[in-house]
């Protein structure tokens, strides 16, 4: 082991990476709970989307261990399979087995671009506020997502939203989840978000939300994964190449922010503000992408909530070992997780908007230019139920309000070549 991971050179030792490694299991296994749900609404089968997200999560964190020797984990990632669910299939009518074909040649893409360097090309060609504006209106997406799901906020003729009956079902214990699980993160409890999901779980039994199937059992053998479930009948079209992007652009700027934070806290960055080994980090990513949507789930990415294992003292790979190997485990557990309701993972989609609202502190809101196109990337978000419009808005307004203004210095000619696709989108169906 020091051998593979170099735990003295990082200043570890075995413990600290175990220790390391199930903290991050335990902060982000509530993916296993809100994954198959959110998937399951696209018409999945919520058993065989559960195997997938476990071994999906497994080998692409195991990846990340051996070929990068850096503490973080990766899983399907939200807002992703919020994207891939409501707009893609549910929104745009796509089957999701198209959608899966959508990941597919998107994992293939990453690798392609992991290996020769071009994703540094793709991400300064994306303005820097526009990269934090689709943090935030991806974590405001889910938050609606959560509160729909849990009828706290339910469709009004008049005002279009409205909040639901709060004072029963689901609702209510959405809202004592919701309660439950900001007490648990403001106290800085670890795995604060499945703490309460296992709990608002429970609470939903006496409530006769959450429901028991007679004969339930703890352990079980996991179903069969959606293994290549595939259809490449509408790949050539400029609609399937906006769904195809979203994912890409999506995935990219999600896995090199999450890295950027983790190691920087991990104090793994170099004294040029590198971070170490990130073709393989990337590769790692774009690997559990193809391994994911071959199982049949939505893209995986790495997750921020590794920087809970960080700050547990995890510094080396063997912490991811430990975290996919957890997610190994879980493949057997699979009628505790697929029980938990939507209105007790509602709170975590609520919590996780949170998280990723934060980035809008960093947004230049006082340069027009700049302001306006991160706004409407925001705002599109939810109120338009969709990723993708978000991203095409806040690109083509970032366009033509820098063209207006003259300041074509600021569009580079990757972002120019964007612009177009997107406008051709309107007209080409």
């Amino acid at each position: 082991m020091e051998k593979l991971f170099k735990l003295q050179e990082h200043g570890t030792n075995f413990s600290r990476e175990l220790v390391a490694g199930l903290t991050t299991f335990l902060t982000m296994a509530y993916i296993l709970a809100v994954n198959p749900g959110m998937l399951s609404s696209a018409g999945m089968p919520a058993g065989g989307v559960f195997t997938a997200t476990a071994l999906a999560s497994a080998i692409a964190t195991l990846v990340m261990a051996f070929a990068a020797n850096l503490p973080v984990a990766l899983a399907p990632g939200m807002g992703l399979n919020a994207y891939f669910t409501f707009t893609v299939v549910l929104a745009g009518g796509y089957s999701w087995q198209l959608a899966l074909t959508a990941v597919f040649l998107e994992g293939i893409l990453f690798i392609i671009l992991s290996l020769v360097n071009v994703r540094e090309l793709i991400i300064k060609a994306i303005p820097g506020n526009l990269k934090k504006a689709v943090a935030v209106g991806i974590g405001l997406f889910i938050a609606l997502i959560g509160f729909e799901n849990s009828g706290i906020v339910i469709g009004n003729e008049s005002t279009l939203v409205g909040l639901g009956n709060i004072t029963g079902g689901g609702a209510l214990l959405a809202i004592i989840g919701l309660v439950i699980t900001i007490v648990l993160y403001a106290n800085k409890v670890p795995g604060s978000i499945l703490l309460g999901i296992v709990i608002t779980t429970l609470i939903g039994i006496p409530l006769k939300v959450t429901m028991v199937p007679e004969g339930f059992k703890i352990f079980s053998l996991p179903a069969a994964p959606l293994f290549a479930q595939f259809e490449f009948s509408q790949v050539l079209t400029f609609k399937f190449f906006t769904v195809f992007f979203t994912f890409l652009f999506v995935d990219i700027f999600d896995t090199v922010g999450t890295l950027v934070g983790v190691t920087t806290q991990a104090g793994l960055i170099n004294k040029n503000g590198e971070i170490p080994r990130v073709k393989q980090a990337l590769l790692a990513d774009a690997v559990g992408t193809v391994a994911g949507a071959a199982l049949g789930t939505s893209t995986v990415t790495s997750y921020v909530e590794s920087t809970a294992g960080v700050a547990a003292g995890g510094r080396t790979g063997l912490a991811s070992v430990f975290t996919g190997l957890l997610f190994l485990a879980a493949l057997f557990l699979s009628p505790l997780f697929l029980m938990v309701p939507s209105a007790a993972t509602a709170p975590a989609l609520i919590v996780v908007g949170f998280l990723m609202m934060q980035a809008v502190v960093d947004i230049n809101f006082r340069d027009p230019t700049e302001g306006i196109p991160a706004f409407l990337a925001i705002a599109m978000m939810p109120f338009a139920y969709s990723i993708a419009e978000g991203i095409v808005y806040g690109l083509l307004s970032y366009v033509i309000l820098k063209a207006l203004t003259l300041k074509f210095k600021d569009i580079s000619l990757v972002t120019w070549i964007l612009f177009i696709v997107f406008i051709l989108r309107f007209f080409i169906k």
